[in-house]
């Protein structure tokens, strides 16, 4: 909605100063596939970034304590044998 607003905004500024400026049906399809393209890829990178990176993160490094916390434990089990 707003990418059809700003193409008719422009299109009107350049009728007011007698230029026409028509675009191709297939270079209107092109322009609006590259909107969607860039459009998914930023709420991916959006999505990425607040919450996979994070949760892998937090998942790895909870992982590495209880290996560390077994390490010991087993330290300790063989210490006392």
């Amino acid at each position: 909605m707003l990418y059809n607003y700003l193409l008719c905004i422009i299109f009107a500024s350049n009728l007011k100063k007698g230029v026409t400026i028509m675009f191709e049906f297939d270079q209107y399809l092109g322009f609006l596939a590259f909107l969607t393209i860039l459009t998914i890829g930023f709420w991916l990178m959006i999505f990425l970034i607040t919450f996979v990176i994070p949760y892998w993160i937090f998942g790895s490094s909870i992982e590495r304590l209880k290996e560390m916390r077994a390490e010991k434990k087993a330290k300790r089990e063989a210490a006392a044998h």
